[in-house]
Order: C-alpha cells, then structure tokens, then sequence
C-alpha cells in the first residue's frame, strides 16, 4: 500500500507542477453555465426567471436572477440546452448554449419590452434534438426517470442502464451485457474511474437517488475513458451548491415479497458551498433472481448513504468530495432440489437424513455479505477564461463475504454442486487522476493523466460434500460405494472393487469420509477438512490520454490517443488511437458519423488471483481437473486488444421525434466472460482466444408533446466467440474447443424497450409504463440440444436422454413429452427418454434433433414481453412549499413466466421476477 500511495503522489506532484502554471481540469463531466438577464438598456433585470432544458434527455432546472441580474447553474450534464428568460413586463427571451467543457459558459440574455408574463414556455426545435459529435450515446435525466418503473430497488442503476439504452441485453441479479459484451463495462462517477463488476453479487452501486444526470456511450470511446469500455456510463450525481433554499425528499414504500424501502435525501448550500446527502435502506423477501418462479430462500437487505460536499474557498477554486458507503446482506435463492435438500436419504445416499456428522442435513443456506466505501476528494482550478486544471483522487473497497450453509453437507445439489465454499475478499482501488481541458476557437483540448492501484486479496475454502465424487470403491454394481468410514483403496475388498480414479490428494478435503486417512495420500491432517486457498496480487494501471474535438463549420473531427500501462499478475502496454468524424447537413437536421477505437481489454478484478494462478495450486488443480475432465489451464489471464468499428446518423423529424441509429462492429484478441469453480455459486473470469461482436443500437425519442413523451431503444448484437478457453478457471463446455466458434450466452437477437409518460398538466397526475421485448439469451445444455438425441430403433424418430435432468430441473426448463409437463418432483417420462417428435418447452427454445449449433442454432430462452406500469402524483394537495407524493408501481403487470438463462455454464438458471406491485408514500420540501 506504501509503494502505491507513494507512486500516486511522485505522478501528482510531477505533473501538477508542470501544469498548474498554465492550465486546468474538470472533475467530471459537467459545466457551469452563468449569465446575466438585461433589458434593452442594459440594465440588470433582477428576479427574471431562467430555465435550462433538454428536450431529449428531459433534463430542466429553474432559477431566478439576483439583484444584479446575475444567475448560475452548476454542475450541468455536457449537452445541448435551450435557454430561456422571462420578466414581468417583458417578452421571453432566449438561446442555445452547448456545455462541452468544465469552462463556464457566460451568456447575456437581453428582454425586450413586451407582454408580461412569468411563465417560461420552452418550444424545442429540431436542432435542439440533434447533437453534432461522432460519438454514440444516451442521455437521461432524473426527471425522465424518477417516472420510469425499475426492476430492481436493489440495483436500479443497472435496471435504468438496461431500460433506457440501446444495445443492452438484461440479465439476472441487476447483470447487463453490453454491446455483446458479459460486463465490460465502466462508470465515471464525478470524473472517478469504477470499471469493477457493479452486479449486486459483486459490489453495491451507487443509489439512484443522488444521481443527478447520466449519459451512456454506445459509440467509439473517446481516449479519456480506458479498462472496460464496451458502454461508459457517464453519471453526474446531484450537488447544492447554490441550492439557497433547503430541498429534500422523506419516502416510504411497502411491496410484494414483503419489501420495505425507506430513505430521504437534503439538498441544501449557498454560492460558496454546498452539501447533497442521500440515504436511504431496502429490506425485501426477493433481493436476487432465483432458479424458481417461486421465490424461496431469497431475503436480503441494503443501506446505503452517499454525500457530496462542494466548497468554493475562491471564485476559480472548487473542491468537491463524493462519499458512499454501502451494506447489503443476502441469501443465495435455493431452487427447489436445494431447499428440501435431503441429500443423505434417497438422493444420493440413504442415511436418515442425516450428514456424516450426524446432524440433520436440512436445506441450503448459503449467504453473501458486501461492504462497500468509496472516498473521492476532486480539486478544480479555473486558471484562464480558456484552461481548467482538475486534480482528485480516489480510494474504494469491496469487501466480499460468502458463507456456506452452517451444515456444509447441505451444500450439496445433486448434479449441481459437489462442494461447499465460503469466500473472504477484499477489492481495494486506490488512484488519482489530474487533466487539463483548454477551450478556444475550433478547439476543445482534454489531456491528462490516471494512476490506479486495485489490491486484491483473495481467501478461498472449500471441500467435497458429495460421497459419490471421488469414492475410494465401486460395489458390485459398479455404483459409488458412500460408506463414510471407508477411506483406503486396500480396504476395498469381496464384492468392493477399487475405484481406479480414485484421487487420493482429494481425499484430503473429502468431508464425507469420516475414518482415518492412509499416510500415503500426503494430507496435512489425518482427516478430512476444508482445504483454504489464499491469494494476493496488486494490479497497477497508468494511462496517459489526448483528445480534440474540433469543431469546423459543420464538421466535428474527434482526435484522441491513449497509452495504457498494466502491471499486474501479467504486463502489457497499448497506444491506442481514437478517431471519429461528424457531419451535420443542416437542410435535413441529420447527422452523420463514424469512428474508431484502439482499446486494451484489461481482466475483471475479481476473483482474479485464483482464476490466474489457482491451477498451480496442487489442490486446485486436481479439484478442477476431476470435474472438467481435462487439465486445469495455468496460463494467467492476461490484457487482450479490440479494434471497434461505428457508423451512423441521427436524424430529427422537426422538434416532434429523433432517431439515433448505430452499426457496431468489434474483434476482441482475448475475450473474457465468468464460470464457476467446482460447481459453486461463485463465478471466476475466464479467457477465450478471440470473439466477433456485430451488431446495431437503435434510439428514438419523442420529445413532451402536451404532457407526453417517448422512447423506443432496439438492438441485435451478436457475441460470437472463438475457441479454445485460454485461461482463467471453470468448467467450460468440451464441445468450445481448440478454433471452435459459439454464441456464448449474452448473445441475444432483438431486443427492445417502450417508454411512454404521460403527465396533461404540470401540477396534475402522471403515467409511466414500459414494454420490454427480450428475444432470448443463449442457454445452456438442454437436452437434445448438446448431443443428447440418439436415433431410435431402426432409423426411427430421434430419442431424447433426459435423464441427466433432476426433475426440478426439467420443471425450470419448461419440458414436456407429449403433452406431460415436469414437476419438481415428477420428471416428464419415467424412463428418461422422450421420443424427439413429442419433446417440448414452454421456456426454453430447443432446436430439433440434428439441427443444433453452436454458432449458428444454438439453444435460446424463448422469448418473452414484459410490461411494467406507474402511477403517481408529485403534489396531491397542490401546495407549493411543502408538497406530498404517492405512487404505485407495478413490475411485470402481466406476471409473465419467463427465464433470463437456463443452466448457463456462467450463470446458472434464473427466472424474472414475477408481478411485484409497490406503494409509496413521500414528503417533498
């Protein structure tokens, strides 16, 4: 940690002394934009009222002038904005201001003599929908959706994310894939870099209330942003400074699966400073998806605060700091084989239900506990009316806790996990980061520099809990013989055979064998116990970056260049170019562009020192090539490079409608994805050799339009990729081997979201309602869908071998012979096999028999629609100081039964969440 903080200060001091004479930086992506309303005299006009808004992202606030005329706003979203004025006495004033830049942005807004009035009428025109710049991306803004119904309380950012962007395939437990990629994605909160997994099984994002503004990058990533950059999600959190009049919100809500959420947050400072905090805590009987329709074994709670302070000790000096800490426990959801688990009596062996410990084995109950804090102090130094120099740094922790069931024996699922597992991590990223931005005349310069340190400390514990994994005898039958006492091989003796892949080094964590181990196995103790693995790396990331956006008459030209360095368990370098052009024809309000990006492709952090080196551990080792079949891989996982390809328009339909539409196109050398280890439910990265990722993103939006506006976003990305797995550790499919091509299982065909709110009048009720269409992700090996049809007799009808199904599983999957659908106690034919011609699903598309492939017809989840709805008033009793809210929301109107994957070799099995209707009740000052 020493070495680190000692780096990061040697990189501060040396490029701040070499800057701060000359020039300046912002802390994030926002401006300032500040002015003064005159009338034809010149005169200052005080008590005007000024709005700013975008019709597109629906972002608009509202000020009035001082007695000098005088009015701010802070921390706007880099877009394009209409500004208006208007005064008793005069007619409305107004113009377009484009915020690109942390400079400050000065405008005179002058009145003229007219109708009084002291309503401010915003009409958008269709330049006002068009922004001129190459790069692909989404804006929204809180006042779109604190009106937009989210899936999940306990993940809305993702939820928001997946909802209002397009080229985003929605997964289980707040999971998105991006642009055909598993999670290959970034946030920059306020400027601070967060490319770790923001899944809530991974970490605790930042809640949706204090984000004030987001904007999501589809398109070519410009040089300032590095690591994971699939999408970039820009988010501008909520500020007050200049908030004079304390504002805040009190809410309560109650919901299906017995949900309470409660929170509040204050905004409050003047023009020198100013304080938001947000907190806020969930307590749910659903907090992830589970492999059941039916919710079972499911609590979970969260709390969280964020707190952004901003202080102005000078007029050119701002100094913010973001807090946040985040605590969320929770239950891993048991299907319905894990939850009346009796493993010790009929499953897989008959002994009363109890364990070889002689207590009763019980259901699964395996838990997860995560802390997250977040610390990121920002200096802002406004040097000339053209230059900004922003310096900040930055300190997050993710401390992750996995807890096996108190009975380990109840870990074991028949033909899903074999071991139990518990996990103490801690995911430490320490970092500064300092960049320049220069403003004059065609250009708009952003150079800089970010340092990163993610220390990864990794302590891992497992042990077989199933008796018939590595059995030191088979019985006459040639069944595994489970009798816990039986421990050596020379013991296997009459009717008992020996076991010729019996591996006496796993015996070592054996739990079911309860007599004394022979010397010969080499184990540390003379019993059985859990085996810990501990591991520890640190992964240091510097970057250095340039970029120009030129603005030419109606030309953009955008000329970014990047340099990685990342030394980590492996060492790699990039240059990197990023380049891209926009056109605006004006006549027809369309913009056209294209571009290109060089990115290096780092590895997830977590989980990473195991999945890298874990192979050379001799226990390891031998655990993984016992359930693979073939040898542990013990090459680390290492940085690969993509080369993405964009092209496309935006075009506006006078101020009513725009579309923005993109083609995508990306080879990645080195591609990653997650699986499991030992059939836990803890996933690793891996590493494949290549993969392709085409596609197009689709958005279009219709501005407010007498109280209505929406949004349509449509995507096809194709996630093609190439064989063989090249490191990491999991037990991949054989089949995805060397130059073998597969639809891994984020790849989707179409998918699709309606947003349509409705609100007539500004002081009145308001609708919301989603339509989301999913095509399906790729799923994992069904029946008949990865070799197990066989022809029947005579080169009759092909039969299905379902029999490595449980009946639960066949229940999840949806299956059926002719016409019999399966229980979770009742498989659909007693003898396990099915005639192909009568094999359905109602949840899982299954290609016929001899049609299957891997890349081209690969087995999908079926389709499904999902509709969400909200209901609402934001001031019921009409008062204009303090005003009362109530709401309900309704996810999943249609209580639609559908999977998000099945058996997925990364992910497991998990189903929507079904119909979930909230209230809420909140107070607004």
């Amino acid at each position: 940690m020493s070495r680190s903080v000692i780096s990061l200060a040697f990189l501060f001091l040396c490029f701040a002394s070499s800057v701060a004479t000359y020039a300046q930086s912002s802390g994030g992506n926002a401006g300032t934009v500040r002015g003064s309303v005159l009338d034809p005299s010149g005169a200052a006009i005080m008590g005007a009222t000024v709005q700013i808004e975008n019709p597109v992202s629906h972002y608009n606030q509202t000020t009035k002038t001082d007695n000098q005329g005088n009015f701010a706003f802070p921390n706007i979203p880099y877009n394009n904005y209409h500004l208006s004025a208007t005064a008793s006495g005069f007619q409305n004033g107004g113009q377009d201001v484009d915020v690109r830049s942390p400079l400050p942005l000065d405008v005179k807004l002058g009145l003229t003599i007219g109708t009084a009035t002291q309503t401010v009428e915003v009409t958008a025109e269709a330049a006002d929908l068009l922004e001129n710049d190459s790069t692909a991306h989404t804006d929204v803004d809180r006042a779109l959706f604190d009106k937009l119904p989210l899936e999940s309380q306990s993940s809305s950012l993702s939820s928001l994310v997946t909802l209002a962007s397009p080229g985003v395939s929605a997964d289980s437990n707040g999971l998105f894939h991006g642009l055909g990629d598993h999670a290959s994605n970034s946030f920059s909160l306020d400027g601070q870099p967060i490319t770790d997994q923001q899944s809530k099984v991974f970490s605790n994002q930042i809640p949706a209330d204090a984000v004030q503004s987001m904007e999501v990058i589809e398109g070519a990533p410009p040089a300032e942003y590095g690591d994971k950059t699939s999408l970039v999600i820009d988010v501008t959190t909520r500020s007050g400074l200049g908030v004079r009049q304390p504002h805040g919100d009190i809410t309560t809500s109650y919901g299906t699966f017995g949900t309470v959420n409660g929170g509040f947050d204050l905004s409050y400072g003047r023009e020198k400073w100013g304080n938001f905090i947000a907190a806020n805590g969930l307590d749910t009987g659903r907090f992830l998806d589970g492999p059941e329709f039916q919710v079972y074994h499911d609590h979970g709670n969260q709390a969280n605060v964020f707190d952004r302070i901003d202080l102005k000790p000078s007029q050119n000096d701002t100094i913010s700091v973001n807090f946040q800490f985040t605590r969320s426990w929770f239950q891993t959801p048991n299907s319905f084989d894990s939850q009346t688990a009796d493993a010790w009596s009929g499953i897989v062996v008959n002994n009363g239900g109890l364990g070889p410990n002689g207590l009763p084995v019980g259901p699964t109950d395996q838990r997860s506990k995560i802390r997250t804090i977040d610390i990121a102090p920002t200096w802002t130094r406004l040097v000339s009316p053209t230059t900004v120099f922003t310096l900040g740094a930055f300190v997050r922790q993710d401390q992750y806790n996995y807890y096996p069931s108190n009975n380990l024996f109840a870990d074991l699922i028949p033909d899903l996990q074999t071991d139990t597992v518990g996990q103490n991590r801690r995911l430490t990223n320490v970092g500064g980061r300092a960049n320049v931005s220069y403003l004059k005349g065609i250009h708009n310069i952003k150079a800089g520099i970010v340092y990163e340190d993610t220390i990864l400390t990794e302590q891992d514990t497992f042990g077989i809990v199933d008796p018939t994994f590595n059995p030191v005898c088979f019985n006459a039958d040639g069944s595994p013989n489970t009798d816990p006492t039986l421990t050596d091989p020379n013991n296997c003796t009459g009717a008992l055979q020996t076991n010729p892949g019996y591996n006496p080094l796993l015996a070592c964590i054996d739990l079911t064998r309860t007599g004394p181990l022979p010397a010969s196995n080499g184990c540390p103790g003379s019993t059985s116990g859990l085996y810990t693995y501990r591991g520890h790396a640190d992964v240091r990331e510097l970057a250095l970056f340039f970029q120009d956006n030129i603005t030419v008459k109606n030309w953009t030209f955008n000329l970014g260049l990047r340099f990685d360095h990342y030394d980590g368990i492996v060492t790699a370098n990039q240059a990197e170019p990023r380049l891209g052009i926009a056109y605006n024809l004006k006549p027809t309000n369309t913009v056209f562009r294209i571009s290109y990006a060089r990115t290096l492709e780092t590895p997830f952090n977590e989980n990473l020192v195991l999945a890298s080196t874990g192979c050379n551990d001799a226990v390891v080792n031998n655990l993984m090539a016992a359930i693979q079949g073939y040898p542990c891989l013990t090459e680390p996982l290492r940085p690969g490079w993509r080369n993405e390809f964009h092209a496309g328009f935006q075009q506006a339909f006078g101020r009513y409608f725009v579309i923005d539409a993109e083609y995508i196109w990306k080879y990645t050398h080195l591609a990653y994805d997650f699986s499991v280890l030992a059939n836990t439910p803890i996933t690793y990265p891996i590493e494949w050799s290549s993969s392709k990722i085409p596609g197009y993103a689709v958005r279009a939006s219709m501005p407010n339009f007498h109280g209505l506006s929406a949004f349509v976003v449509f995507s096809s990305v194709a996630a093609r990729f190439f064989g063989p797995q090249v490191s990491g550790i999991g037990a991949t499919p054989a089949s995805f081997g060397a130059g073998g091509v597969f639809r891994i299982d984020h790849d989707e065909n179409f998918n699709a979201t309606t947003h349509l709110q409705y609100q007539p009048r500004a002081r009145g009720p308001w609708l919301g309602f989603n339509w989301r269409y999913d095509s399906g992700l790729v799923a994992g090996p069904v029946p008949c869908a990865g070799g197990n049809c066989f022809n029947g007799p005579n080169g009759t009808d092909s039969i299905v071998d379902f029999s490595n199904l449980t009946p639960d599983q066949q229940f999840e999957a949806g299956l059926a012979c002719n016409g019999v659908r399966a229980t979770p106690t009742t498989p659909i034919s007693p003898t396990g096999l099915c005639p192909a011609s009568e094999y359905t699903s109602n949840l899982v598309k299954i290609p016929a028999a001899g049609t299957e492939n891997d890349d081209h017809n690969p087995p999908r989840i079926q389709p499904r629609n999902l509709f969400d709805i909200a209901v609402g008033h934001d001031n019921i009793f009409h008062s204009d100081k303090y005003k009362w809210s109530a709401r309900i929301s309704v996810v999943n109107l249609a209580n639609q039964y559908s999977l998000y994957n099945f058996l997925s070799t990364f992910s497991g099995t998990h189903y929507v969440t079904p119909r979930t209707v909230t209230g809420t009740i909140g107070f607004h000052f």
